[in-house]
């Protein structure tokens, strides 16, 4: 920590700092605010989906018990890609979902079930519900991270570096208040000497 000065140019230093964190603050708060706000918004559409799978998975089940035959669906499909695009929330750059995309198999109607094409729509959404998620959920975490940072700086600002300031004014404010006091009363002394050695002299 730099050592603290005593002048009217440091004052002036400490009286800008002070300023400029005052000033950056609020700035600090409503970014704050944003990404609690972004926070709370994923954190709903991470349960919407949740439940959108849930009820996918027992539409699913309940089709699948109907018929004997048992289907191997994922050998039928799987996911090529989860396609994002980039985003920006508060100014943390996120990614966003676009797409999920899948390679299917050609199967033989023939030789599987009546079943099969909703079995593989059902994985199709089943997996694009989880692509989301799964970019919901680094949004979560890019946006968690920031806000860390963003609550430590306010607290840095507001519990360190402003009452520092403030203190630094105050100290410097007396020290320059008793150096003028001083040279007031070295003043008065050197006047009164002189009047007395003027007196003497006449």
């Amino acid at each position: 920590m730099a050592k603290l000065k005593f002048s009217k140019s440091a004052l002036k230093s400490e009286r800008d700092a002070l300023s400029r964190y005052r000033r950056f603050l609020p700035t600090l708060e409503l970014k704050k605010e944003q990404l609690v706000a972004e926070v709370r918004r994923i954190e709903k559409e991470r349960a919407e989906i949740t439940a959108r799978k849930e009820r996918l998975m027992k539409d699913l089940s309940e089709w699948v018990s109907l018929f004997s035959e048992p289907v191997d669906l994922p050998s039928l499909i799987q996911v090529k890609a989860v396609k994002t695009k980039q985003g920006n929330i508060a100014g943390v750059p996120i990614p966003l979902y676009e797409t999920t995309e899948f390679e299917t198999r050609d199967y033989d109607l023939m030789n599987y079930p009546a079943w099969v094409d909703f079995g593989v729509a059902a994985v199709k959404d089943l997996a694009s519900l989880r692509g989301q998620d799964e970019v919901l959920g680094e949004q979560q975490r890019l946006i968690n991270a920031e806000m860390r940072v963003t609550v430590q700086r306010i607290n840095l600002f507001d519990k360190v570096k402003i009452p520092e300031c403030k203190s630094n004014i105050r100290k410097i404010q007396i020290f320059i208040g008793d150096q003028q006091a001083s040279a007031v009363v070295r003043g008065k002394i050197a006047k009164k000497k002189s009047t007395q050695k003027g007196g003497l002299t006449a």
